[in-house]
């Protein structure tokens, strides 16, 4: 088998549409645009959201409250996956990387209360729930905020 012997597989390709090529194509005179109006028109179309005039479902509904826009949304992870380390390691956003509990990780990491904790651990996170704080502490560990 040579490179000039390769040819897409049957069916996987098509030829496009030649618009406004004459009657026989069947795509002549308006090239399928149809009779007049906006969409017929050269550049004609509407924006996204458009709802022809009636006030758009966008500006209907109401705001509520502030979105910060520059917000570094946190990895949540439950305490009951920090039992997985040994007693006295320390664990962070590395750890738990290395370990596969987490695949990303991207602006920091908050440790959550849901699920016991047995191990006397370091944990080290941007932010703790406060029963999260308390199990780790209740355990014998540590919960620095880096």
């Amino acid at each position: 088998m040579y490179i000039n012997d390769l040819s897409p597989v049957s069916g996987s390709t098509h030829v496009d549409k030649r618009k406004g090529r004459g009657h026989a194509t069947g795509n002549g005179k308006t090239a399928g645009r149809g009779h007049k109006g906006q969409k017929a028109r050269s550049g004609g179309g509407t924006r996204i959201g458009f709802e022809g005039g009636q006030m758009p479902l966008a500006r209907r509904i109401p705001k509520r409250g502030f979105n910060n826009i520059f917000a570094k949304p946190l990895t949540a992870v439950n305490i009951s996956v920090l039992d997985k380390f040994e007693d006295g390691a320390v664990v962070d956003a590395n750890a738990l990387l290395e370990a596969g509990i987490l695949s990303k990780c991207e602006h920091g990491l908050k440790v959550l209360g849901n699920g016991e904790i047995t191990k006397k651990l370091t944990v080290k996170a941007a932010a703790f729930s406060e029963t999260a704080k308390q199990k780790i502490e209740a355990a014998g560990g540590k919960a620095e905020v880096v």
